[in-house]
């Protein structure tokens, strides 16, 4: 698994070619997979294929235009339902002071991460694209507001082969018993 960590790069640029149904199969698999505290799960993905669908998305992701290029956009949701069970009414967006949504959003970008490393396994690219504004993309989608739409991952045969990024060495980052 090294070796997809190692060489997973963000791609902007994809080939005409459709992806196979099995591969996308196999990437929400992963997904399903992914770890979450109390095994709560509070993920959902809408696979997003159609041309007309797909310019909706792209649109309210701040008209991003090379997202057009993936066959397949991946939107990836955190239902904040698994961890606020009452009956208040709850609308998630960038702003919401709840404690929960920090969980969800952090079970759900493991499950996105799981994606990324699959669809590389798998001989894609994605990007993980989180720039977007919660009320539009969830009217496009029809997604409910305590839903949390985390990233939209373009998927697709790469096109270009980005250099690595420069990242901080391990004496860096780790720090033994204590900061």
């Amino acid at each position: 698994m090294i070796k997809e960590i190692e060489t997973r790069r963000s791609v902007r640029k994809y080939l005409n070619k459709p992806i196979e149904d099995e591969k996308i199969t196999e990437i929400i698999e992963s997904a399903r997979l992914a770890p979450s505290g109390n095994n709560s799960q509070p993920w959902s993905f809408i696979i997003v294929k159609s041309e007309e669908m797909r310019q909706k998305v792209v649109k309210v992701s701040h008209d991003q235009k090379w997202m057009l290029d993936a066959p397949v956009l991946i939107v990836c949701v955190a239902d904040i339902r698994c961890r606020i069970t009452d009956d208040r009414d709850v609308h998630i967006d960038e702003n919401s002071p709840e404690e929960e949504v920090k969980l969800i959003i952090r079970d759900t970008a493991i499950a996105i991460e799981h994606i990324l490393l699959q669809a590389k396994n798998l001989g894609l690219g994605t990007c993980w694209v989180g720039w977007f504004i919660q009320n539009e993309i969830r009217q496009v989608l029809d997604i409910p507001d305590d839903k949390y739409v985390v990233g939209v991952i373009p998927v697709g045969y790469a096109n270009e082969a980005p250099n690595a990024r420069p990242r901080r060495g391990l004496d860096e980052i780790v720090h033994y018993e204590k900061w």
